[in-house]
């Protein structure tokens, strides 16, 4: 196995309306604009966005897809901080046209997942204090309290074998990857 691990730094996506797409991204995930123009190999309109000043772009959107044209993305994922953070981006991204929004409980992580304007699949999501083998998906319902969902997670990982606190998992993780990972 190779030593090198390069890391995930951004992603682009084909988009039939690039105007409406850069809207949706800004108001919902407050990602800026830090560059646009034309391709000079791909000679797509290109929008580059950002939410990290350390980061020139995290989403580059591109023209180039047909509007008769089904989205191949399988889903991008927004991490926030909190229970609070998650039901607002997810009222936010309602207001601004996302649907079919979905709940789940992953058990290390809380997600709600809904497609944007042009059907591509999000995934906004906050990490919890375990690890539960994956796949796992109990409905999510953000209506409840902080303290109830804290006690469905913990009912949750309590069934399924194989679940731990997080920390544990990151120790073990890093003994296979390293400690630099």
């Amino acid at each position: 196995m190779s030593a090198i691990r390069p890391a995930l730094a951004h992603l682009g996506i084909f988009v039939c309306d690039i105007d409406r797409m850069e809207r949706f991204y800004a108001d919902v995930f407050g990602l800026v604009v830090t560059d646009r123009g034309v391709g000079a190999v791909f000679k797509n309109q290109l929008v580059f966005m950002s939410g990290s000043a350390d980061q020139h772009h995290q989403v580059v959107l591109s023209t180039g897809r047909r509007a008769d044209t089904p989205s191949t993305v399988m889903q991008l994922s927004f991490k926030v901080a909190s229970l609070a953070e998650l039901r607002d981006v997810q009222a936010l991204a309602a207001k601004h046209g996302a649907t079919e929004m979905i709940g789940l409980n992953h058990g290390n992580a809380w997600s709600i997942y809904f497609y944007d304007p042009e059907m591509n699949r999000i995934e906004i999501y906050l990490d919890t204090d375990f690890h539960t083998p994956q796949p796992c998906a109990d409905p999510l319902d953000l209506n409840k309290s902080d303290a109830e969902i804290l006690a469905e997670t913990r009912a949750l990982i309590e069934r399924l074998p194989g679940s731990m606190d997080r920390q544990d998992y990151v120790a073990s993780m890093r003994g296979v990857l390293g400690p630099n990972r």
